[in-house]
C-alpha cells in the first residue's frame, strides 16, 4: 500500500485542506527532475552540504548516501549481490503470497454485502459480526507476517507514562483522574516510511486517508476498503474537500464514542522524513476535539535506513529487500486529552501534541514541509543529471 495514505493540510480557514494537500502539483512524483528553468540547480560538494543543512529533515545518513546512490565499499557490494540472488526472490514470492491470501480473505468476507457509500466514499469500515472479526484479525496477523518477511523480526514496543503529558493536559479541568478513560478517536504518528502503515495495521488495524486512485488498484483496492480508508481526490474542487473533511471528523468522533468503530490513523506531518525530525502538524487530525493517542516510530539501522526521504520508491524497496535484518522501535504515549482551550483552537492542540512527541521521542522540531521537500528533491536530481 502506498505511503500516500497520510496527509492533512492546515489552513485555518480551509478545514477541507486539513484532510489532504489539495494542490494538483502534489500528484507529481517527488523524485522526477523538473525541467522548469526555475528549478534549483546544485553542483559541487559545497552546494550539496548547504542543501543538507537547509533540508536536514530529508537527508539520508546511511551507507547508501544521498538518494541511495552513494559510492559503496566492496563489502557492501558483495552483501547486496548475495542478497539479490538469495534473499530477495524468497521475500518477493512470500510477500506476494501474503498479499494474495489477504485479498482472498477480504473477497470472501465481502461477498453478498454492499459497501457503505457516502459522499463519494466507499468502504467496509462498518462491516460487523464474524466478517469484521476475520478481516481485522487476519489483517493484523498477515501484516505482522509481511513485516517479518521484510526482515523486521523483532519490534521493540514501549508504553510510556510521562510527566510531560500530565503537564500539557493539566488544563483539562473536566477530566478527573477517577473517571473511566475515554477511547481515543485517532492515532497520531510521525511519518517515516510506507512501512509505518504495515506496523499500524499489525498493531491496531485502523483506517487511513488515501488517494481515491488507491481504491481502484488491483488487490490493494479491496484491502483499503476493508480498512475503511477515507479517499481523497487531490485535484478535486474545494466543495469536494469539505465533504472529505467532514467524513474524517465524523469518523474520528465515532471512533471516540463507539468501541466497535475503527480508529483513524493520521500522519499530521503530511509527508515522510528521515526519522530524526518532526515537521509542523496540520490541524485536520485535531478538528474533532476528542482525545488522541500519540505514537512515535523509529527505525534504527546499521547499513540501510528504512526511512523514505530522498530516495525513489523502487530503489528503496530493492535495498530494503536486500537487508538481512531491519528494526522498528515504537513508543506509545498516554492518551492525550485536550483542554477546553485546545478544543477551541486546533492549532494549539496540534502544536502541544507535536511538542510532546518531539520531547518524548528525542526528535528535532523542524519548520519545513512538503514544499521544501520537493525543492530538495529537484535540487538533488539537478545535481545527479549535472554529474
Amino acid at each position: 500500500m502506498e505511503s500516500e495514505l497520510k496527509t492533512f493540510d492546515s489552513k485555518e480557514n480551509e478545514p477541507l485542506q486539513a484532510v489532504h494537500e489539495s494542490s494538483s502539483k502534489d500528484d507529481r512524483p517527488l523524485l522526477k527532475s523538473d525541467s522548469n528553468a526555475n528549478s534549483p540547480k546544485v553542483s559541487g560538494v559545497e552546494e550539496l552540504e548547504e542543501l543538507e543543512k537547509k533540508y536536514a529533515a530529508y537527508v539520508r545518513k546511511d551507507v547508501y548516501g544521498t538518494m541511495g546512490r552513494g559510492e559503496l565499499p566492496l563489502v557492501e557490494k558483495l552483501l547486496l549481490g548475495f542478497a539479490a540472488v538469495t534473499l530477495v526472490p524468497i521475500r518477493v514470492v512470500v510477500s506476494i503470497s501474503i498479499l494474495l491470501i489477504y485479498y482472498l480473505i477480504c473477497r470472501i468476507c465481502t461477498i453478498s454485502i454492499a459497501p457503505t457509500r457516502d459522499e463519494e466514499q466507499e468502504d467496509y469500515a462498518h462491516m460487523g459480526g464474524w466478517r469484521r472479526s476475520v478481516v481485522v484479525q487476519c489483517g493484523r496477523f498477515l501484516s505482522r507476517a509481511l513485516l517479518f518477511t521484510l526482515g523486521f523480526y523483532w519490534i521493540s514496543e514501549a508504553n510510556r507514562n510521562t510527566d510531560t503529558a500530565e503537564i500539557l493536559t493539566s488544563e483539562n479541568e473536566g477530566k478527573e483522574q477517577s473517571e473511566e478513560p475515554e477511547r481515543p478517536g485517532a492515532i497520531i504518528s510521525n511519518h517515516v516510511s510506507y512501512l509505518d502503515i504495515l506496523y499500524h495495521m499489525s498493531s491496531s488495524f485502523p483506517s487511513f486517508v488515501a488517494k481515491r486512485s488507491v481504491a481502484k488498484l488491483p488487490l490493494v483496492g479491496l484491502i483499503s476498503k476493508c480498512l475503511g480508508c477515507v479517499y481523497v481526490q487531490r485535484e478535486s474542487k474545494a466543495s469536494d474537500f469539505k465533504g472529505v473533511s467532514g467524513v474524517v471528523t465524523e469518523r474520528v468522533k465515532e471512533a471516540h464514542q463507539n468501541e466497535s468503530a475503527p480508529q483513524m490513523m493520521l500522519f499530521p506531518e503530511g509527508t515522510t522524513t528521515n526519522g530524526d525530525y518532526l515537521l509542523p502538524f496540520k490541524t485536520g487530525a485535531f478538528l474533532s476535539k476528542v482525545p488522541i493517542l500519540p505514537v512515535i516510530l523509529r527505525y534504527p539501522y546499521r547499513r540501510f535506513s528504512p526511512a523514505w526521504d530522498s530516495i525513489s520508491g523502487v530503489r528503496h524497496v530493492i535495498l530494503l529487500l536486500c537487508q538481512f535484518v531491519n528494526y522498528i522501535e515504537v513508543t506509545r504515549l498516554p492518551v492525550y486529552y485536550p483542554s477546553q482551550e485546545e478544543k477551541d483552537d486546533p492549532k494549539l492542540y496540534a502544536h502541544n501534541v507535536r511538542k510532546l512527541m518531539a520531547s518524548e521521542g528525542g526528535l528535532t522540531m523542524s519548520d519545513i514541509g512538503l514544499a521544501e521537500k520537493r525543492i530538495y528533491h529537484a535540487a538533488l536530481n539537478g545535481l545527479v543529471y549535472q554529474g
